[in-house]
């Protein structure tokens, strides 16, 4: 179900009863209910009395306020990470290198959703890795909401290659144990893809995706 949304199968309102839902999902209506439940509270649904769900979309107001808060805390996400010692900062290291590769290969294939699950992939990396459960959820459940506005926009951005240098420069930083230079990395990084998207949703006079 929550594919459904994040892959707009189930676009921004998109209204269905828990009968509906599970009829078409193949499930009982237990398990839909209590999906319905967590995705309300990771923000994608709203649950309607008596007539199931509704999808919500996002405003390029709602997309700058994740972005907020994805830019401080994957910021502090990799400055804690570059503060752990040697061997787990290695071990983190490889992974991160591991995803950037993958985005890479994605490219030279002109797979460009290949690319964002790799893209993806990696900050999920960085903020399981930093050690904080709780900072990890929360980047998690922003990312989702933001998921939709990004593969929306995929195809019209420009080719993105420079995320891979981004990305080699918060490894390089994390790898050398220097918080601060990886915080910095990790921030700016964000605010590129911010700067990037928010005009491109305001150009294309997209009030809810």
């Amino acid at each position: 179900m929550k594919r459904a949304i994040l892959e707009n199968t189930y676009p921004p309102g998109y209204q269905a009863g828990e009968m509906e839902v599970a009829r078409q999902l193949s499930m009982s209506r237990t398990p839909v209910h209590e999906a319905m439940t967590r995705l309300q509270e990771e923000g994608l649904v709203r649950i309607l009395p008596k007539r199931g769900i509704l999808v919500l979309g996002l405003s390029p107001a709602d997309v700058a306020d994740i972005y907020d808060v994805i830019i401080a805390l994957e910021g502090a996400a990799a400055e804690r990470l570059a503060r752990m010692p040697g061997p787990e900062r290695a071990r983190a290291a490889e992974v991160l290198e591991v995803c950037t590769g993958d985005m890479d290969a994605a490219l030279r294939q002109g797979d460009r959703p290949a690319w964002a699950k790799a893209d993806r992939a990696f900050h999920d990396a960085l903020s399981h890795a930093c050690g904080n459960a709780r900072l990890d959820r929360i980047v998690g459940t922003v990312a989702d909401q933001l998921h939709r506005a990004r593969m929306f926009t995929l195809s019209l951005r420009p080719l993105p290659t420079a995320s891979a240098i981004d990305h080699a420069a918060i490894i390089a930083a994390v790898r050398a144990g220097d918080p601060e230079a990886a915080s910095l990395a990790a921030r700016t990084h964000r605010l590129k893809a911010r700067d990037q998207l928010l005009p491109l949703l305001q150009e294309l006079r997209l009030s809810n995706i």
